[in-house]
């Protein structure tokens, strides 16, 4: 090995769950390692050009989600354009029509997490690559990368998988479930359609112009029936490929019925640098959220999401779905929490990425604190800690 280093915590992804976890464990005092294989924090809302901050309330005027995840819906528009929707502004419990939203300008968020992190003095490993976990046993004890200055390991008392697939959890022997996916892909285009849009409303909002191709959830406006599961380094470049070709065809079909002007007017401005899928692989808990599990009450609750598609729909997270079956010393935060069949649609975006990031820095702070792992935590210490930042727990907690 070329480097090493020691850490309290160590979190493997800087996509908006790990960013979180490192937001959290840098400012309970923790010395904290977020490492990322691109040299971009924010993975699918920033690099991935998904650039809708999903609800925080109940679509019926209740905020549910608070903290980090709250603190980086105001940080993804602090540089760039995009607004609270009238009515949050001024707080919570707000009787408005739109939910508590926002579209925001990809580069603009990576500008505000790189500050924020830096702020919060977390030890940023960019441009590295987390290869395999360092085992004792059934325990995690650290990453082992790789970057520019070789191979190196991070050794870590605890260590947070925020890699949106489980990658940690996988290679450390921890259960894991897969899932599907459709061909897709989100970009952002110029046209001077909207530039003349933008000029008019005397505002650069509207050249943030967001194209979307492919299937939905259910496959729906899918190009062909293949299913991708996402998790093998052939089926990562193919899907690539095939998403790009259908970004591709969208812009021949439109430059060819606008004629020779076409191509200057309207064309991709910035595609994304990683892989859109949805669900490709997350862990089996020792909790597992499941379809129609919503507003029940769960002993262990960590913190209430909502259903970013239906009104009304609040679920509460357990500490469970975020703990592995094995690999003690180990989080698993993101869309890779155990959520199985239409739950996993409401937990793999950015809200819950972000509470289950913060929830997980949280524990790791204290485990590493307490020379324990997180698996050993009192579930009601955690939750006590929770509450003393101000995050509602359950449902009663915001008055549903």
């Amino acid at each position: 090995m070329q480097f090493s280093a020691k850490y309290d915590v160590a979190v493997a992804g800087a996509g908006v769950a790990g960013v979180a976890a490192a937001l959290e464990s840098a400012r309970c005092g923790r010395r904290t390692a977020l490492v990322e294989k691109t040299i971009l924090p924010g993975g699918l809302a920033t690099t991935g050009m998904v650039n809708i901050y999903l609800p925080l309330c109940d679509g019926k005027g209740t905020q549910v989600t608070f903290g980090i995840a709250e603190e980086l819906l105001h940080l993804s528009i602090r540089y760039g354009p995009g607004d609270v929707p009238p009515g949050w502004a001024g707080g919570r419990n707000a009787i408005a029509t739109p939910r508590y939203a926002v579209a925001f300008n990809p580069a603009s968020f990576i500008l505000a997490l790189d500050e924020a992190l830096v702020a919060a003095g977390a030890d940023l490993w960019l441009d590295t690559l987390v290869c395999a976990p360092v085992m004792s046993g059934e325990r995690i004890t650290g990453l082992e990368v790789e970057n520019k200055s070789g191979r190196g390991v991070l050794q870590a008392k605890c260590v947070v998988d925020a890699t949106g697939d489980a990658d940690v959890a996988a290679r450390a022997g921890a259960e894991c479930a897969h899932g599907e996916n459709w061909a897709s892909i989100w970009a952002i285009q110029a046209s001077l359609d909207k530039a003349r849009q933008a000029a008019g409303q005397g505002s650069g909002a509207p050249l943030l112009d967001c194209v979307r191709l492919g299937g939905d959830d259910a496959g729906r406006g899918a190009p062909s029936a293949r299913r991708w599961r996402g998790t093998s380094g052939r089926e990562v470049s193919d899907f690539v490929v095939e998403t790009r070709r259908l970004l591709l065809d969208y812009y021949k079909a439109r430059h060819a019925a606008a004629g020779p002007e076409g191509r200057s007017n309207l064309f991709p401005l910035t595609l994304p640098s990683m892989a859109q899928f949805r669900t490709t692989r997350r862990i089996v808990g020792q909790a597992t959220l499941s379809d129609g599990q919503h507003g029940r009450h769960s002993p262990d609750s960590v913190g209430l999401v909502a259903d970013w598609r239906k009104v009304g729909h609040v679920w509460e997270i357990p500490y469970g779905t975020l703990l592995p079956r094995k690999a003690a010393g180990l989080l698993v935060v993101g869309r890779c929490i155990s959520s199985e069949g239409d739950a996993w649609q409401v937990t793999r975006v950015i809200p819950p990425a972000a509470l289950t990031g913060q929830v997980a820095g949280l524990a790791a702070a204290l485990a590493a604190q307490r020379g324990t792992t997180p698996d050993a935590l009192d579930a009601a210490d955690l939750q006590a800690a929770l509450r003393a930042k101000g995050i509602p727990l359950r449902l009663g907690d915001v008055g549903l």
